[in-house]
């Protein structure tokens, strides 16, 4: 019996396939994730239920950018909730912050209602706050599961030593993101105690595309319309064979 939390990240069929054969027990739904992650839609998570049943966490975030949002984007997030609900997913994941860095315990009260008893997590708006024990302790009495975390760091390994503080105070499952691979899952273990993890297991494909403009970029000019992100299965199973290992 697994002890342990595999949590994959995912913008695509094609990744959830991936993550499913690499031997994930979670996928988070997202769109976007070259951008961080933004709400994807309800089709997605249809065609990956064609594919797999294990649980599904749907991220909610209406944009790139700060987690501070607006009524109307409020709006929208609690009837994606409640859409991801009806949907059968089994979690959403969200979080919403106050200019001052604090959690808006309003608006995530409003969207912890709006789940209606699904599992709910908090992404790394998390690392954003201004006291993550007292952002923790919010989340436990709002009656969320998860906090995605990376210690408040870039990479979740500089962060290892609040992960464990985190980890020893809380009720909470604390999952390490952002830069979890199978060659660290075992020092973050070591230092932080954890047995959640978090990760996209990514990597570039050329796209298909035979003609390409070399005239214009479509999106941002740092990012390529001709590279691809992937989940790849072997840099999945290589994080499930270490954390079978430890366990």
């Amino acid at each position: 019996m697994k002890n342990f939390t595999l949590e994959v990240c995912i913008d695509s069929v094609e990744s959830a396939a991936a993550a499913v054969q690499g031997g994930a027990t979670r996928l988070e739904l997202c769109a976007n994730l070259v951008l961080g992650g933004t709400t994807p839609g309800v089709f997605l998570l249809r065609e990956i239920r064609k594919i797999s049943n294990i649980p599904i966490h749907a991220i909610i975030r209406p944009r790139f950018g700060d987690f501070c949002y607006t009524d109307s984007e409020l709006r929208i997030m609690a009837e994606e909730v409640r859409q991801f609900k009806a949907e059968g997913a089994e979690g959403v994941v969200i979080g919403v912050l106050s200019p001052d860095g604090s959690l808006d315990m309003a608006a995530m009260k409003a969207l912890c209602d709006a789940a209606g008893g699904m599992n709910v997590a908090m992404h790394r708006a998390f690392d954003m706050c201004n006291d993550p024990f007292e952002a923790l302790k919010q989340a436990e009495g709002l009656g969320v599961c998860t906090i995605l975390t990376s210690g408040r760091r870039n990479l979740c390994l500089d962060g290892a030593e609040l992960l464990g503080q985190l980890n020893a105070q809380s009720k909470l499952e604390i999952m390490a993101g952002s830069g979890v691979s199978a060659t660290n899952i075992p020092q973050l273990r070591a230092i932080a105690g954890l047995s959640s993890y978090h990760l996209s297991g990514r990597v570039a494909i050329d796209s298909p595309m035979v003609y390409r403009n070399p005239e214009l970029s479509m999106g941002l000019p740092s990012l390529s319309e001709y590279e691809l992100w992937r989940t790849s299965a072997d840099l999945i199973a290589a994080a499930r064979k270490v954390l079978e290992d430890i366990e």
